[in-house]
């Protein structure tokens, strides 16, 4: 039922859509233009009406009980794909590993509410007066799982895994080749990297090209690799192997007892955790389906969950045995177009002038034809909402909500595209290109939740209604690993692709924007997207009004070339069974994993 009245939704949309491209801007005045001061004063009506606030969440739990001795928990991973067993930080590239890794293993670094590195971690760092030379200090009593002390030389070594030019993962980039020798080294020129020293087992040094604020916010890699283990290994199959795979270890506090392949994980504790005794004697962390989650919840097979589908909340928000908290994501959805390929050897993009979608008046029309407010408010009751700028609200600081930006115009789309020469000269409905040869545009979408498909329609009508012929890659939507795996290889068939993408805690936007990263899945770069990135990131950039101004061109530059557009922001959503105590979401507080417990021995279930 729930998915045939999410169909009739897209179906509403989409008449909705027609209208106001027969109408005129008029149709575009909703409640979705209301200030957030009127936002706020009408929550209750809203909550009424199914539409939701972020604001209106708590971020920790209200329970406030003991612990039980050697209580269990049940982890839920939500995801319509089986995880993909990279066990590692140095290796993994999907979420759902991520969070089965975050509850043996963890950085050495702690971080504060901003999202910067503090002294609280397992290592602490000072920078020299040039802001370019840390060094970076292993607290004593931080062991590997197999007893072993985490050392400098473990952590050097991640960084010659990663910069080595037979390393697989996606981990090598623009932080890595900020570090002094790191070029040489990746190259293949020399076996060393001159800007990294361990100076003795606890003291590791390194020196970086340029330094400045993203250093401390995510800059400087906070992961080791316990050389004990890998060090036998030959790069390039590292990934592969059964420590990585099979018996992964870290120094977090839990510790990996069996796993079953692509379904879930029992951890136990870490007696020997360096903050003090966990409060759980076993973590089962299992994937869930998004079609199930619900029941997952409501029968305590399950505690809490990773994320909740927030397509799912209104029809769920009683739930009698949970508490739903809730926060502005540190990530956004994006309609991306492939304007070039990715040069392996050079290790760069290259843009494609000849490109299918290198038009910046095609690509700008296409960001006015989609209504991204009605997407929030129908699919996701308000906890997705229109998205502008490319530096995004979980960073305030420097997200720009007054830079201009395209919204739903119809009129304003078909402007664009009469003038930019896209005419129907077959007289079929559909747009032709500038030459007067036929338009179609390859559009490749994920599976993933029952709104993954209609909202793909959707999307597809509302370029229709201003003429543009687009089309599913396949005929239908793409599994999530296939999906990146496409889009990571360029595939020609595929010209426009939906996607997802994590920030992180660093708002430097070089990860998925820089020329030489290979997550920049459009392959688009100018020179003065370069020269804002380096600036970004740079000892000028010390100074937050000085790095504000250079973010606020930044946000500009790409509005006006449109790579890619943002289409909404997120709220996490984290349902929380009753008797699970001192978890949070909050960035400022204080508790840690190891601190999460139970009050009760078995789970509340739903009334």
């Amino acid at each position: 039922m729930r998915k045939t009245g999410k169909w009739l939704l897209a179906l509403m949309l989409v008449l909705l859509l027609a209208l106001a491209a027969c109408g005129g801007g008029d149709d575009k005045s909703s409640d979705s233009g209301k200030s957030e001061d009127k936002k706020k004063e009408d929550t209750a009506q809203q909550n009424e009406d199914g539409i939701y606030s972020i604001e209106d969440f708590e971020m920790t739990t209200s329970n406030d009980g003991e612990p039980i001795k050697d209580g269990e928990l049940n982890y839920g991973i939500v995801s319509d794909t089986v995880f993909e067993g990279t066990f590692n930080f140095n290796f993994y590239s999907g979420r759902p590993d991520f969070e089965v890794i975050q509850w043996f293993d963890e950085p050495l670094f702690d971080s504060d509410a901003n999202y910067a590195y503090t002294q609280d971690g397992a290592a602490t760092w000072e920078v020299d007066e040039s802001g370019k030379v840390y060094t970076l200090t292993i607290k004593d009593g931080v062991n590997w799982h197999d007893g072993q002390p985490v050392t400098a030389e473990d952590w050097a070594y991640a960084h010659y895994v990663i910069g080595h030019p037979d390393y697989v993962g996606i981990r090598y980039g623009a932080d890595f080749e900020n570090i002094v020798g790191m070029d040489e080294y990746h190259a293949g020129e020399t076996d060393t990297i001159s800007g990294i020293e361990v100076v003795d087992e606890k003291t590791l040094k390194i020196t970086y090209k340029e330094g400045g604020p993203s250093l401390i916010t995510g800059g400087i890699w906070p992961y080791a690799l316990p050389k004990h283990v890998f060090g036998e290994m030959e790069v390039a199959e590292m990934m592969e192997s059964d420590a990585v795979r099979k018996n992964p270890i870290g120094f977090g506090p839990y510790k990996v007892d069996t796993i079953v392949p692509g379904e879930s994980v029992v951890l136990v504790k870490n007696e020997d955790y360096w903050r003090g005794e966990p409060a759980l004697a076993k973590v089962t962390v299992k994937v869930i389906s998004p079609s199930t989650v619900v029941q997952a919840l409501e029968s305590g097979e399950v505690d809490l969950v990773d994320s909740f589908p927030t397509d799912q909340f209104a029809d769920n928000a009683d739930m009698s045995n949970v508490e739903f908290l809730g926060k502005v994501d540190s990530s956004y959805t994006y309609i991306g177009f492939k304007l070039g390929k990715w040069d392996a050897e050079a290790g760069e993009v290259v843009v494609d002038p000849n490109a299918k979608m290198a038009d910046v008046n095609l690509r700008k029309a296409m960001w006015y034809a989609v209504d991204n407010d009605a997407v929030g408010e129908n699919f996701y009751n308000g906890l997705r909402w229109n998205a502008t700028t490319l530096i995004i609200p979980f960073f305030p600081e420097y997200h720009n909500p007054d830079i201009e930006t395209p919204t739903f115009d119809p009129d304003e789309a078909n402007r664009i595209l009469d003038e930019a020469g896209y005419e129907d000269v077959d007289g079929d409905g559909f747009r032709e290109n500038p030459d007067g040869e036929e338009l179609v545009i390859n559009f490749a979408s994920m599976s993933g939740g029952e709104t993954a498909e209609p909202i793909a329609q959707y999307y597809i009508q509302s370029w229709g209604n201003v003429g543009l012929k687009v089309e599913l890659v396949d005929g239908r939507l793409i599994e999530f690993n296939s999906f990146y795996d496409r889009v990571e290889a360029d595939d020609p068939a595929i010209d426009i692709y939906q996607a997802a993408w994590g920030t992180g805690t660093d708002v430097n936007p070089s990860g998925i924007f820089a020329g030489n990263s290979f997550a920049n899945y459009p392959r688009w770069t100018n020179e003065e997207n370069e020269e804002l990135l380096a600036a970004g990131s740079s000892m000028e950039a010390m100074d937050t009004e000085y790095r504000k101004e250079i973010y606020d061109q930044w946000q500009q530059l790409m509005v006006d070339n449109v790579p890619m557009f943002p289409t909404v922001y997120r709220a996490v959503i984290r349902p929380v069974n009753d008797r699970v105590v001192n978890f949070t979401i909050d960035p400022a507080s204080d508790l840690r994993l190891y601190q999460i417990g139970v009050t009760e021995a078995e789970s509340v279930v739903a009334e």
